[in-house]
């Protein structure tokens, strides 16, 4: 069964077939401070729902960017060096000089895993993190597409946004991806040195009408203090637009089927 489970911030763990991907492993604590770059950091508000140890085998960890929030140093320090980081080509030069397996994609270029008949591929999609003076100033980041098939056949298709704003480059995704089953959407509205670096509830919206993906499930909006736009703001504004029937949010420590878009979130253990 097809789930993900939903560990904090932009972190997940998704099963797709005989795959586990680990998404943006951030385990900092509540209280503890997550480097941001040139100097910034952010305090963490929330308590993450594992720990590296309580995790399951990995098949791959994919990683959007490398930022205090998405790459922590616990996660530095705890994950296994066994599985490959599929990651941008700036965060990949990084944590191969930490000793991991990280293969570094291009927009567009993608990396396939292969288990008998089924296979995933991992592809790197465009994202902006800021637009202007700021850009130049943070990490490249990237989306990701998980396309799993088996027998050559595809299962389902997922997208991860990455910490990416809308805009055209989204539209494109769209293009070439018109058949997204599920689309994880960071958000939050992170604001830095006065600029707005996710998508805040406006640009959600915009965001899923620009994508048109069967469902969305949001992360990534309340666990720092740079966070500025709450889930409950992106709830109204899906609703308002008429958008919420696509919309499934889940607690930390909850998993959802991706085979069933209305069950409920169950588990406190994440359905290990």
């Amino acid at each position: 069964m097809d789930r993900l489970t939903f560990v904090g911030t932009a972190t997940t763990l998704i099963r797709l077939g005989s795959f586990t991907l680990l998404t943006d492993p951030n385990f900092l604590h509540r209280g503890q401070r997550a480097y941001l770059g040139k100097g910034l950091w952010s305090r963490r508000l929330t308590e993450p729902a594992l720990q590296p140890e309580e995790l399951p085998a990995l098949d791959a960890v994919v990683l959007s960017h490398l930022h205090g929030d998405h790459f922590d140093r616990i996660a530095k320090r705890s994950l296994s060096r066994s599985q490959p980081v599929v990651t941008t080509p700036a965060a990949a030069r990084r944590l191969t000089d930490w000793g991991f397996d990280a293969r570094g994609l291009d927009t567009w270029g993608s990396e396939t895993l292969t288990r008998g008949t089924e296979t995933l591929r991992i592809e790197s999609l465009p994202g902006i993190h800021a637009r202007g003076v700021m850009g130049a100033l943070l990490p490249p980041v990237m989306g990701s597409l998980l396309e799993h098939r088996v027998d050559g056949e595809v299962r389902r298709r997922v997208y991860l946004s990455g910490d990416t704003l809308t805009g055209n480059h989204v539209t494109e995704i769209a293009r070439r991806h018109p058949d997204l089953d599920v689309a994880v959407v960071h958000l939050g509205g992170t604001r830095v040195l006065l600029h707005t670096v996710t998508m805040d509830a406006d640009q959600g919206v915009d965001f899923l009408r620009r994508l048109r993906p069967r469902q969305a499930v949001p992360v990534h909006y309340d666990d720092y203090g740079v966070f500025r736009s709450p889930l409950s703001d992106f709830e109204e504004a899906v609703r308002a637009a008429g958008l919420d029937g696509l919309v499934r949010s889940v607690g930390r420590g909850e998993t959802i089927e991706l085979d069933a878009p209305g069950a409920e979130p169950h588990g406190e253990d994440g359905g290990r």
